[in-house]
């Protein structure tokens, strides 16, 4: 036999061994599993273009957390020294507010944005006395 007719023969079952193996195994699979574990923790840089990882993006939501209690520290600490410098000529200039009197700070534009927690609204007390004790009739 002719090393040309053996190659005819043997090239398509060698073909369909190795196609029933990573098919009917399960060994494709197991491949790109590994594959994508890798590539999960590694920066991979295509011509100057950095593809990030998720790492990168906990890295960066880390690095905001840390800025954003160094600003609560540093707001903290101007409150601290504004109530300090308050007192001119040993009176307190703030005695006698409290807290909840004061605006609350809030991002945004909420039907209650700057009202302070403390406020008691408007009584609807009166409400109930319109109608006479009605209510069961009325619902």
């Amino acid at each position: 036999m002719k090393k040309n007719e053996l190659k005819q023969v043997l090239k398509p079952l060698i073909k369909e061994c190795i196609k029933e193996c990573i098919f009917e195994e399960g060994v494709l699979s197991g491949i790109i599993t590994e594959v994508v574990s890798g590539l999960e923790n590694q920066r991979i840089v295509t011509e100057g273009v950095t593809i990030k990882t998720k790492n990168d993006e906990v890295e960066r939501q880390e690095r905001i957390k840390v800025l954003e209690e160094k600003a609560e520290a540093d707001r903290q600490e101007r409150i601290k020294k504004l109530n300090e410098s308050a007192k001119v000529g040993g009176v307190n200039v703030f005695e006698g507010i409290d807290e909840s009197s004061l605006p609350v700070e809030k991002a945004g534009n909420g039907p209650l944005s700057g009202q302070s927690p403390g406020d008691p609204g408007v009584n609807i007390d009166g409400i109930v006395n319109l109608a006479s004790g009605k209510w069961k009739h009325l619902i």
